[in-house]
């Protein structure tokens, strides 16, 4: 997949990302996932939490273990992981259904017990004030034209470190924007840039 790579067919004759094509997991996700708006603290948190657990490594690997990763965390439930123990702890770095690296366990433990103390709502209200406006920026015609980075995403991991968050680099916080619908990064010939137009 080159840099240059533009919208592709896929078996049913539908042209989307090249990514989107790349596994058999990634198809679904692509078409109905990615790019849409996610709004909700719990559903923000859960999307934070594997993206920084896909640091190093790549997004099919999180994919095909986010059901275990759901099961594992309590379903991402904020007040729900806030009062996780040093012994859940343990028992995250024992499950296979995980990705078991301590750092990104902590840092999900420690986030859960920063968030808790944020008002309703607060952490959806912060993340999508860093949206910006579609209207500025060109559709992509290319992965060459999606960044890994911009302003907004940079500015965004710095008030959430500010607030205590942590495995939040610019990259990470990119990552999030694209997935949760804060911007489209879906090609400009696409067919699931449409849909994910709404915010």
């Amino acid at each position: 997949m080159t840099a240059q790579a533009t919208a592709l067919p896929g078996p049913d004759g539908r042209l989307r990302c090249p990514w989107g094509l790349s596994a058999d997991d990634y198809v679904p996700y692509h078409d109905e996932e990615w790019g849409r708006a996610v709004h909700g603290d719990d559903e923000l948190f859960e999307r934070l939490c594997l993206e920084a657990f896909q640091s190093g490594l790549s997004w099919i690997t999180i994919l095909r273990r986010r059901e275990g990763f759901r099961a594992a965390f309590a379903g991402f439930r904020i007040a729900a992981v806030a009062e996780f123990t040093g012994g859940d702890e343990e028992r995250l770095l024992a499950d296979a259904g995980i990705i078991r690296n301590r750092a990104k366990i902590q840092a999900t433990l420690a986030n859960a017990r920063v968030l808790a103390g944020w008002a309703p709502g607060e952490l959806d209200a912060l993340i999508w004030s860093y949206a910006p406006d579609p209207a500025v920026r060109p559709a992509p015609r290319t992965l060459a034209d999606v960044p890994a980075v911009t302003d907004e995403s940079t500015a965004l991991a710095r008030t959430l470190k500010k607030r205590g968050l942590r495995f939040v680099g610019p990259t990470t916080a990119y990552a999030l924007m694209q997935a949760c619908g804060l911007v489209n990064d879906h090609l400009a010939d696409c067919s699931a840039r449409a849909a994910c137009a709404a915010r």
